[in-house]
């Protein structure tokens, strides 16, 4: 190995999101841009519940997620779970994460992972601009969102696999008595049903 490139920071893609629940997708994606970009790693950085969220009334307790997460991650190489805005003021911004972990881990080079749906309001985003010049932003395609065409400094676009899932999805499903065992990451769907979460029911009992 180039003792030189080893002596490089590592670089850290920060995937945020709710996972209400963590499902394949999410892991898929975060396998994908660890083994076919120049990140080392990606951090599944859970957001808080957010009171003021169209959808807020179906996000479960930010514990019950994180376990969830914890659980999806704990085998998984190169992807790991991110608790940091737990612990921050509200509301969480996501240039103050980055900037949080910045000071947190000096040695390490974060970039921020999103959507081709979130990248068409990115100009909306609080220091979006600062957000592409410190640290650079990774675009992956949605479903829905063909991806334009983008020629801006700080921003890489990468062709990974769409994947047609959604937490919506899965939480209907859970409530609708659905199977999603093979839906979700290893020990999830096992979680959630010893918890009882989405209205899940065992129809066994």
């Amino acid at each position: 190995m180039d003792q030189k490139a080893s002596t490089l920071p590592q670089t850290i893609g920060i995937l945020g999101g709710s996972y209400n629940p963590v499902h394949i997708g999410h892991l898929m994606l975060a396998s994908y841009l660890t083994q076919f970009t120049n990140l080392q790693s990606v951090w599944l950085t859970l957001s808080p519940l957010n009171p003021l969220k169209a959808d807020s009334t179906e996000l479960i307790p930010d514990v019950e997620r994180l376990k969830m997460l914890t659980i999806a991650t704990k085998d998984a190489v190169g992807i790991e779970t991110c608790d940091i805005e737990l612990s921050m003021p509200r509301p969480s911004y996501t240039i103050n994460t980055l900037d949080f972990l910045k000071r947190r881990y000096p040695r390490r080079r974060f970039k921020l992972i999103i959507g081709s749906d979130n990248w068409k309001v990115f100009d909306r985003w609080r220091d979006h601009e600062r957000i592409l010049e410190e640290y650079g932003v990774i675009v992956y395609p949605r479903p829905g969102y063909p991806m334009p065409d983008i020629y801006e400094d700080g921003v890489d676009v990468v062709d990974a696999p769409m994947f047609n899932i959604s937490s919506t999805f899965v939480r209907r499903a859970i409530a609708k008595g659905y199977d999603m065992n093979y839906f979700l990451p290893r020990g999830v769907y096992d979680y959630i049903k010893e918890k009882g979460l989405y209205g899940y029911i065992n129809k066994d009992e």
